[in-house]
Order: C-alpha cells, then structure tokens, then sequence
C-alpha cells in the first residue's frame, strides 16, 4: 500500500492531504495488529501447553523478554513519531534526520525486533509450542520485510 501510494499518490487524494493519509493507514495497521495480536493469543490458549516450559523459570524469562520488546517498540515510536512509524516517507512526509538515538544505537530494526521479542516472551510466558511456532513465522515475516525494505 505504500508503495502504491509513493507512485500514485492516491492515498493522499483521496483523504485530501498527504498527512491524513498516512495517519488513516496507520490507523488500519494499529488495528490490525490489534487483530493479529487477538489471533496469536487465541491460537495459543486454544493449543496444549509445552510442559517443559510450563515453569517459572520459562515465566519469567518471557515476562523479562516481553518487557525488552515492549521498551524496543516504544522507544522507537517515541524517536520515530506517528509518522516515522507508520510509512510516512512513503507520503513524502520526511524527518529532518535519521534517528541514531535509542533504540536505533543498539539494533537496526527495533521495531520489528521487539515486537517479535513481545511474542517470544508471551510465548515463554503461556508454554506455549504453537506461539513459539507463531513468533518463528513472525520473524521470518520480519526478516523478508527488512530485506525487502533494505
């Protein structure tokens, strides 16, 4: 879709301005991933637990994992903005510089990375082999994306 929109600029005729455009995708892409997230979870709860996960150990590895995500994604919202974030150089609408602060000076990617970390560990966290076999597919899902982004 962003890329469509970099070529026709449809988008941003449609919603009158090259900014309500992207704030309205990002908006579908929040929702979702609202949606993606209530799927993974469903899937999850209604699969067996792995039993050799099902221990506090493994629970609180996820929860530590899940908090490392969830700091990666929101620091790199808070450095990137609304716009940053969702596709907005895709709209024309650019930032003044390339973000070098946290957490882009310790991982490419953050985004992505930390959103696969909040799945890994809410898998650790729930036992769970079929969200473990989910967060896999999200990373990979991630990894076409950067290599295509790149």
């Amino acid at each position: 879709v962003a890329r469509w929109e970099h070529k026709t600029r449809a988008l941003s005729r449609v919603f009158g301005s090259p900014r309500a455009a992207c704030y309205c995708l990002g908006a579908v892409i929040l929702m979702l991933n609202c949606v993606r997230s209530h799927c993974f979870t469903e899937a999850m709860k209604s699969q067996p637990k792995l039993e050799g996960l099902d221990c506090h150990w493994a629970y609180y590895s996820g929860l530590a994992i899940l908090a490392v995500g969830t700091l990666f994604v929101i620091s790199s919202f808070l450095a990137l903005g609304f716009t940053g974030t969702f596709l907005g150089d895709y709209f024309g609408i650019l930032m003044e510089a390339k973000v070098t602060s946290f957490p882009f000076s310790v991982l490419d990617n953050p985004m992505y990375w930390g959103s696969t970390a909040v799945y890994l560990g809410w898998s650790l966290m729930h036992a769970s082999p079929a969200g473990l076999l989910l967060t896999a597919v999200v990373a990979i899902s991630y990894t076409i994306a950067v290599l295509y982004e790149g």
